[in-house]
């Protein structure tokens, strides 16, 4: 199969656009919005990480009832506001100046752009069919990380600068970024709304799915790899091996570049819910893999050089894991979802990304920075755990489905 990371034309295609453009701010931000509101607005770290905790914790709870509101409203409009908010809410922090308004700011932005992640997913659900959705998350996914590396160059120069205007400038940057992020989502077709007239339209109906529940948080365990490449593996290197510190930039470069290259082709093995459940299995299977080898690179007397292979095996084992737990989850989020129920679901689906940004921080350091070897084998057994849990709770929660099917 030939690598392919532009997408079909269409609304594939104008949703990967608005994917790039808005990554690539972010990508800046995310580089510099930490070092900005230490060095510049003169924040603690430890206020920095409280105020962010309690932000994407915010942002959790919001994304469903943005999700509801995105399909009884229409996801096209629902996703234009929430990217203008998110516009509105980066370009806040350029007049920040103490903790109390930095909260506010951030629990804006973190419950704007958990609401537009649910209301994008609903708005693919509409435009895309059942059999292309996958594959177009795959493409969107790619795009995401090619933005997020390309964002990242610009906010390394704003940081080699390192002036309060260099700061100021990123965030700029980031706030016009969402807000053409709303013109392109406008180029999008209007899809009316059908409302859905049973007992699982109720506000909190997702709650009440106890197999799809279950389904979402066997996923945010397996989303803890997400702060493992950004946080837990840089400390890992410079604290427990002896590799040099250039190791760190250079995996990461191999995971942004792993996806942008081969997340498509990964998803082309799911087409369903059985495909789907026995992707995360062999997932998790690699991602137990991938911690066992990260944990050898810290063996007693291994050479510099030596250490530097044995990451760069574990990273591409890692990057491998990740991408086919995204699949997999992709296609089990949406076809266990209720037809017109896509954004509340969704939104509720997606919460694992905010849970794991808050929590996986200090899971994860205190697993694999203090535990060391043992810490990573845990942490890979849980990977493991949850992708061969996954598939009981899929065929749970798919007869739950039916069986709701039938009653109405």
């Amino acid at each position: 199969m030939p690598l392919r990371i532009v997408p079909p034309s269409g609304s594939p295609r104008t949703l990967a656009l608005a994917q790039l453009v808005n990554s690539l701010g972010d990508g800046a931000y995310y580089v510099c919005s930490a070092l900005y509101f230490a060095r510049v607005v003169g924040l603690s770290p430890a206020r920095i990480g409280l105020g962010l905790t309690v932000a994407w914790g915010v942002g959790s709870l919001a994304g469903v009832a943005l999700g509801r509101i995105a399909d009884r409203r229409g996801p096209r409009p629902t996703a234009v506001v929430l990217a203008l908010a998110t516009s509105a809410s980066v370009a806040s922090f350029l007049f920040v100046r103490s903790f109390p308004l930095f909260l506010l700011g951030a629990c804006c932005y973190a419950t704007a752009q958990c609401g537009l992640a649910a209301a994008r997913q609903a708005l693919l659900a509409s435009l895309v069919t059942k059999e292309e959705r996958t594959g177009t998350l795959a493409y969107l996914q790619s795009t995401l990380n090619a933005g997020l590396a390309v964002g990242a160059a610009l906010g390394g120069v704003a940081l080699h600068f390192g002036s309060r205007e260099a700061y100021l400038s990123v965030f700029v940057l980031d706030a016009v970024a969402f807000a053409l992020c709303a013109l392109v989502l406008l180029r999008l077709p209007d899809i009316r709304v059908d409302r859905m007239p049973h007992r699982l339209a109720t506000q909190q109906a997702v709650f009440r799915d106890l197999p799809y529940v279950v389904v979402t948080f066997l996923n945010m365990i397996m989303l803890l790899r997400m702060p493992l490449i950004s946080l837990a593996i840089p400390l890992w290197i410079v604290e427990r091996t002896s590799a040099p510190g250039w190791t760190v930039s250079t995996l990461l470069v191999l995971n942004t570049g792993a996806v942008m290259l081969f997340q498509v082709r990964t998803a082309a093995a799911v087409r369903d819910l059985p495909s789907a459940t026995r992707t995360i299995r062999r997932g998790g299977v690699v991602m137990l893999a991938s911690c066992a080898v990260f944990a050898l690179s810290a063996a007693a007397g291994v050479p510099a050089q030596v250490a530097v292979a044995v990451l760069l095996a574990g990273a591409v084992l890692q990057v491998w894991g990740e991408m086919m737990q995204s699949a997999g989850a992709w296609q089990i989020s949406f076809d266990l979802a209720p037809a017109g129920r896509y954004g509340q679901y969704q939104g509720f689906f997606g919460a694992g990304v905010p849970v794991a940004r808050m929590l996986g921080p200090v899971l994860l350091t205190t697993l694999v920075v203090g535990l060391g070897v043992i810490g990573w084998l845990i942490l890979g057994a849980l990977f493991l755990a949850a992708g061969l849990a996954m598939g009981p709770a899929v065929r749970w929660a798919g007869k739950a489905r039916t069986a709701v099917a039938y009653a109405v």
